[in-house]
């Protein structure tokens, strides 16, 4: 059976981080989103593998190419414009000519999930089957309303929380028979000017088709909407993947629990690591430094004499100078620390962080909370950067600033200072 992926969004509300990537390239526990989707379909036997791209579709097929490297066989097709999941299905048709696994790339979930999905549409033989996930907040997903034993009656997207017909979303993990393709051109567009997927289901349950709901545990399942899900997700991969010391650690380490040090990469003496964490190659860490739970680190990182960080991820030649602290972050590539720099992560007053995610300052529900960076992103000697702000990309801070609200990208901040000389 093939796999038609879905990675043709372009992960608006993840910016400035998907400003420069597409948000299926997002690495979370040293891997790409993207990445460990393919990982969950090759355990589960599945290795023809057809994306559908659109937003920066050049840099996934340049970083996947035909998948051999990764064990796949992987073809891509276009997504002229982002239409709906729906148009995106419609577009992998000439690809298609028997049942198929559909499965949205900005996912993360468990192999599990998938197997169970592929078997229950071998052994009930439905008209369709999907997975579906129990969630707290029903009004972001699409909400599937099920009766007689898991069928499925409807899909409503996105309902008011106290309109919604169950708790259980729409996990983006399905089997298809070729069929659906008509059922996708019988739909007509929403409100958004999009067609999607779940009308074509909706539209087969109507028919009195079967259509079988498999229930999977909230803990096998990652959905990635905003930027303080990707904590959530790196964690989530972190404490699943099997750790491996394969680089130089110097006699004065110490590695406390899962810890992941590539074969190139030297954690130096005084440095100490709490696991989970992953160290990519190429990286230096260290000496005299702490790096806690629920951090990676990417490939030629720097981190220097005195740093703390906690629960981020550093991407890709970030250097972090000296009596620097990163808390609860996202360091884009190629960013540099000026000594003392400080990402704060918690109020004074012990409140939730609130973040600005597509002109709407949204709550994170979050009492810790530091930085989005861009990529590129440089801070002078004792830059501190409050809790909740986003820098965009290629953006400067100068020594001493405090920034308390959003940097747009391509900025300089300076601290304007009045001296005054006299005479003693």
């Amino acid at each position: 059976m093939k796999a038609v992926v879905l990675a043709a969004g372009e992960g608006v509300r993840l910016q400035p981080l998907t400003a420069t990537r597409p948000k299926h390239l997002i690495k979370v526990g040293g891997k790409p989103i993207l990445e460990h989707c393919f990982d969950a379909l090759k355990a589960a036997g599945i290795n023809e593998v057809i994306v559908v791209i659109h937003y920066m579709g050049d840099v996934i097929r340049q970083h996947f190419g035909d998948g051999k490297q990764f064990g796949l066989r992987i073809e891509y097709v276009e997504q002229k414009a982002v239409l709906g999941t729906g148009n995106a299905v419609s577009v992998a048709e000439s690809y298609i000519d028997d049942d198929f696994l559909l499965v949205y790339g900005d996912l993360l979930f468990d192999k599990s999930i998938v197997k169970n999905v592929l078997d229950t549409y071998e052994k009930e033989k439905p008209a369709a089957t999907m997975a579906v996930v129990p969630v707290d907040n029903p009004e972001s997903y699409g909400i599937v309303d099920i009766e007689n034993n898991n069928h499925v009656k409807r899909i409503v997207e996105k309902p008011n929380r106290e309109e919604a017909p169950t708790n259980l979303a729409n996990a983006g993990v399905f089997v298809f028979p070729k069929e659906i393709f008509a059922k996708v051109k019988e739909t007509s567009a929403s409100s958004r000017g999009e067609w999607e997927i779940t009308d074509a289901i909706s539209l087969l349950a109507k028919e009195g088709k079967t259509v079988f709901a498999v229930k999977v545990p909230r803990d096998d399942w990652m959905d990635i909407g905003r930027p303080w899900d990707l904590f959530e997700a790196n964690s989530w991969m972190l404490n699943r993947m099997i750790h491996r010391v394969l680089g130089q650690v110097e006699e004065g380490a110490h590695l406390i629990g899962p810890v992941t040090v590539a074969e190139t990469a030297r954690i130096r003496s005084g440095a100490y690591i709490e696991g989970p964490a992953f160290i990519d190659e190429e990286s230096d860490i260290g000496p005299n430094c702490y790096i806690r739970p629920c951090t990676s680190i990417g490939k030629k990182v720097r981190i220097g004499n005195a740093c703390e960080i906690k629960n981020s991820i550093i991407m890709d030649k970030v250097h972090i100078g000296h009596l620097s602290y990163v808390g609860d972050s996202i360091i884009g590539e190629s960013c540099n620390f000026g000594a003392g720099t400080i990402t704060a992560n918690y109020r004074l007053d012990s409140g939730t962080i609130s973040m600005m995610v597509k002109d709407k300052v949204i709550d994170s529900g979050r009492r810790k909370l530091g930085t989005i960076l861009g990529d590129n992103v440089k801070t002078g000697i004792n830059a501190l950067i409050m809790p909740g702000v986003k820098v965009g990309n290629n953006s400067c801070i100068g020594p001493d600033v405090i920034v308390y609200r959003d940097v747009p990208a391509n900025t300089l901040l300076l601290l304007k200072q009045s001296i005054e000389e006299r005479k003693l």
